[in-house]
């Protein structure tokens, strides 16, 4: 159980070095992953109006072939009232003269409202626009600061990667699981010692009968405050001194 208790403690502190290295990040990894959703945002927003300019000039040249067609039409129409026989014949022209008209001033106002939407998605690109750039320009800059931050760290986060999967190796799953549960609730300290009395997690004092069966070291003992897993002072200077960072 020493052992146990032992290897728990050395992954501890492998994982208190990585979480030094992730410190050293910031804030940068959140921003980038921010900015590149604003920035998904504004394409899929200028991606959108960009098709419903194109669909709107599209069925403005639509209205503009068929105004041609209605009024070539019309022409003939009116032609050939000259050469009507009966007021039936008549009557019919002048229907389809009237209906064609009706047409054509249905498709002129409609052409003139896509005419109108077309320029206000147009001038509403040209406003968003200038955002998209801003934030691709502090996007590549944040990436560019993550990447050197990130590869001047490289080698010691492999290294300590490397050791950590030796150290996780000797973990039986269901101590590894608890230790992953207590170190993601507590902000990353599953495993802690005790410095005057005091669990070094919370800064509760532990009771003295609680602190000889810590430091007999035949189970695993919790914090009765905050739940962390607590080792003596002697196994923690233990592996400290085996190992070397």
């Amino acid at each position: 159980m020493r052992e146990k208790l032992a290897v728990l403690y050395e992954l501890q502190l492998i994982d208190n070095q990585l979480d030094e290295l992730e410190e050293l990040r910031g804030d940068l990894p959140a921003a980038v992953n921010d900015l590149k959703q604003q920035i998904e945002t504004i394409e899929n927003q200028i991606e959108t109006k960009e098709s419903e300019k194109k669909k709107s000039l599209n069925q403005r040249k639509q209205n503009d072939d068929d105004v041609d067609r209605l009024k070539a039409n019309l022409k003939k129409f009116k032609s050939q009232l000259y050469q009507v026989r009966n007021n039936k014949e008549y009557d019919a022209l002048t229907k389809e003269i009237d209906h064609s008209e009706e047409q054509i001033t249905k498709l002129e106002a409609e052409s003139t409202a896509l005419e109108d939407l077309a320029q206000k998605l147009k001038s509403e690109i040209k406003e968003i626009e200038p955002q998209l750039e801003i934030l691709s320009k502090d996007l590549k800059e944040k990436e560019t600061e993550l990447k050197q931050i990130i590869k001047s760290n490289e080698r010691e986060e492999a290294r300590l990667q490397d050791k950590r999967d030796k150290v996780v190796a000797k973990v039986k799953k269901p101590d590894y699981n608890t230790y992953s549960r207590i170190r993601k609730a507590l902000g990353g300290k599953a495993v802690v010692t005790l410095v005057r009395a005091a669990c070094t997690g919370c800064y509760n004092v532990v009771p003295p009968q609680r602190q000889l069966e810590i430091k007999s070291g035949k189970r695993l003992y919790s914090c009765e405050s905050c739940g962390r897993i607590l080792v003596s002072p002697e196994v923690a200077e233990e592996v400290q001194k085996k190992i070397q960072f």
